[in-house]
């Protein structure tokens, strides 16, 4: 043994006097067969943890409240109910433990008022259930909301949970040989024990439900003997109203209107972009009157250099494609090799995956004989802890005489805090009262509001610009006037700049209109081009599929799905699905638009928009 143990074990002792002396309450209380039921006193105690709140209240006087007002309890049940309260606040982060993660996994169905009971049951369960037993244990139970309980039951009397995470978190709080050899051990004791409770008194509790529905009498109603009322007689038929005739449709819709209206622009355009698209035909007009000249300073254009220059386009196309299809087709082998490859890898995980499970099984075994051996170690530690704790009670008193002087001492302290202050609130009453006696005072006295003034005469206040109300409004009104005068001139020089502008903006529109028809025959001759080009690249697939190393590849492929789809040696391996996807990806990819039909839909949706908008 360690010495931080020995010193963990002393403060251990010297903190837990609550709890020792707790559990002698209820070993008495068993003894006496407690003068009133536990489930009562456990609910007493989980009000008491509802209603402390630990920011705004102290510890100490809380109890001293709650002792003061269970008065007409006896002190045996009193010290029942004070104990549970301080042994969960003492062992808090040790309980929120638990009940924190049963909320996390159970959350959904609970309510966050029922953590004071699950606190409750987790520390009678695990400091007190030696010495109440599993009668009173499951008397308990049932008195509070038996469901939920019985799923926090479970949940902290699982083995797994209590020797994992349980175990893990404990550790980081208490001693790890303390809170294995106390705590850990016995509970995993009383786990099949709890068990078999939990499933008795689920059955009980049915049992009961069961009688309470077969009790329970219903009542059968009887039909009243009425007389039978006359049937209604036929009510005469409604008679159905003749439809309308409609007016035939006029011949006009019929006809062709003789006049069709042509329009300049389908789309409405603003001052900005009719001022854009002027300066960009402007800038293409400069370009073709510039490449005109050249042409006829004898520059001629470069047509034999774009004919070669198009036929190595088309050479080097033919090699890139050819290349990307063994690209392609190298790249589905290879997947098809690790698809392969990761079906012998899932056989070996599965032989691996079958030996460790023999090496837990066996690891197993030897945890469960070390637990035998602890568990009889552990009885004689506790006996000996037992042995020493014979004098708490005197302990308890003294402690008790000790809490109580101070509560004296801090209530003589409010007492002259409190008449301090009752002093200075009656002083400074005393002054508000007197200077609210001046201030009416004050108010009581009329001012003096005849004033007489002459707008002819200045302020006397020996300013330069100083000048009387009359010469200042003189002065105003000649202000106005020469201001509305200067305001019917820029509003003429507007107009006129306004009606220049639209003029220009006129001109721009004409020419926008001369420039979208020659754009429309130029789309034309686009198009013809791009068939071309679309025939020579439908030769130029047909060149690349006949090329040695591309068929040459998809025999190679072949071979290799064929060799991944026969039999598997080891039966009980099923094939993985990235045969089936990459099928799947096969079938679409056959399934997709060719090349002509995707370059139509360009084209039409092309001419679409041409004639929605015409300049791009």
């Amino acid at each position: 043994m360690t010495v931080s143990f020995v010193f963990f074990n002393l403060f251990v002792a010297r903190q837990r006097l609550n709890n020792t002396a707790s559990l002698w309450v209820i070993r008495d209380a068993g003894s006496n067969t407690m003068a009133s039921n536990c489930g009562l006193l456990v609910k007493q105690a989980i009000m008491l943890l509802d209603n402390f709140d630990p920011r705004k209240q102290c510890l100490d006087y809380f109890i001293e409240d709650a002792t003061n007002a269970m008065e007409n309890i006896n002190d045996l049940d009193k010290t029942f109910i004070l104990d549970i309260f301080s042994g969960c606040m003492e062992f808090k982060k040790l309980l929120d433990v638990v009940v924190k993660r049963f909320y996390d996994q159970h959350g959904h169905c609970l309510r966050r008022g029922d953590r004071s009971q699950f606190v409750v049951i987790c520390y009678l369960a695990t400091f007190g259930l030696d010495d109440l037993g599993l009668k009173r244990f499951g008397n308990i139970v049932k008195s509070l909301d038996f469901k939920k309980i019985q799923k926090l039951v479970s949940f902290f009397f699982n083995v797994t949970n209590l020797t994992t995470w349980i175990q893990g978190e404990w550790i980081q709080i208490y001693d790890a040989s303390h809170v294995e050899t106390n705590w850990i051990t016995p509970l995993l004791r009383w786990c099949p024990k709890i068990d078999v409770l939990m499933e008795k008194l689920s059955v009980e509790m049915s049992c009961k439900g069961q009688a309470k529905s077969a009790a329970a009498r219903t009542t059968v109603p009887q039909e009243f003997s009425l007389t039978q009322p006359k049937p209604r007689a036929l009510p005469m038929p409604e008679p159905i109203r003749q439809q309308e005739k409609h007016p035939p449709v006029p011949n006009s819709t019929y006809r062709a209107p003789n006049e069709v209206t042509e329009t300049n622009n389908p789309m409405k355009l603003n001052n900005t972009a009719i001022l854009r698209r002027a300066a960009l035909y402007n800038h293409k007009v400069e370009q073709e009157l510039k490449r005109l000249e050249r042409l006829v300073e004898g520059q001629h254009e470069p047509s034999s250099f774009l004919r070669w220059q198009k036929e190595m386009q088309d050479r080097d196309l033919q090699g890139q494609q050819a290349q990307l299809e063994c690209r392609r087709l190298e790249g589905r082998i290879s997947h098809t090799k690790g698809a392969t490859a990761r079906g012998h890898l899932m056989e070996r995980n599965q032989r691996t995956a079958q030996l460790q499970k023999e090496e837990s099984t066996q690891l197993l075994q030897k945890q469960a004989e070390k637990r035998l051996r602890e568990e009889t170690e552990t009885r004689e530690q506790r006996q000996a802890v037992s042995d020493g704790h014979k004098n708490s009670k005197v302990a308890m008193a003294r402690l008790q005489e000790k809490k109580q002087d101070i509560v004296k001492e801090v209530s003589q302290q409010k007492q002259e805090l409190h008449r301090q202050a009752m002093e200075q609130e009656q002083e400074e009453l005393f002054r508000q009262f007197n200077l609210i006696q001046e201030t009416r005072a004050i108010e009581s006295v009329r001012p003096i509001r005849h004033k007489f003034v002459d707008e002819t005469e200045t302020a006397g206040h020996g300013l330069l610009g100083e000048m009387s109300p009359a010469e200042l409004r003189a002065r105003l009104s000649l202000q106005r006037e020469a201001e509305g005068r200067e305001r019917g001139q820029r509003r003429e020089r507007i107009l006129g700049e306004k009606r220049d502008k639209e003029q220009l903006l006129q001109e721009h529109l004409e020419a926008i209109d001369l420039h979208s028809k020659a754009l429309a025959q130029a789309c034309a001759l686009r198009k013809e081009e791009k068939k071309e080009k679309m025939s020579r690249q439908s030769a130029l697939q047909q060149t690349v599929l006949e090329d040695e190393r591309v068929r040459a590849l998809q025999k190679v492929l072949q071979e290799k799905q064929k060799e991944r789809q026969r039999p598997r040696s080891s039966a009980g391996v099923r094939p993985k699905v990235t045969e089936g996807a990459s099928n799947v990806k096969n079938s679409k990819h056959q399934q997709e638009k060719p090349e002509e039909e995707r370059w139509a839909e360009l084209e039409r949706s092309l001419e679409r928009q041409l004639q929605k908008m015409p300049i791009k």
